[in-house]
């Protein structure tokens, strides 16, 4: 891989108008490689997002893989398209405890408007924990900065 580059737009920031890194606990990007296809996240898994037991509860571990996997598919169109999820499988082979775990992703074959992804989460043992698999369609970015489309930002 080339070398690790840190991200050209910061996704990590608390977004007032959803917050959806904050909720999904994600920490930072590690790295977009647009040459690669390749993206890593870092999150943090808390007590609040368990359930029985201790163990992440998987729509947690699904959203920070395909977080990682958008990053992947955003940073090969210079962040011009976001991915519309059209499929999207995981499997789980081991339960997610609290702390930090990682998801990478890697663009596995791209096409002009279509791109099969896949990602998988790693504890900080780098055993995985989960492997998934995406399928996207790429739409032009939309500016929320000017209230979405057809609307203009409230003074």
């Amino acid at each position: 891989m080339n070398e690790i580059a840190t991200p050209a737009r910061n996704f990590d920031d608390a977004n007032p108008k959803d917050g959806l890194g904050g909720a999904l606990g994600i920490v930072r990007t590690l790295y977009m490689d647009a040459e690669q296809g390749r993206a890593a996240i870092e999150c943090e898994a808390q007590m609040r997002m368990c359930h029985s037991g201790g163990v992440v509860q998987g729509g947690f571990v699904t959203g920070w893989i395909d977080a990682a996997m958008a990053r992947a598919a955003m940073c090969v169109t210079n962040f011009e398209m976001t991915p519309m999820s059209l499929e999207i499988k995981i499997s789980f082979f081991r339960p997610a405890q609290p702390g930090l775990l990682v998801a990478e992703a890697w663009i596995e074959r791209r096409g002009r408007s279509t791109i099969f992804l896949e990602g998988r989460l790693l504890d900080a043992e780098k055993n995985v924990l989960a492997k998934g698999s995406s399928t996207v369609r790429m739409m032009p970015l939309i500016d929320m900065s000017k209230g979405g489309p057809g609307k203009s930002k409230a003074p």
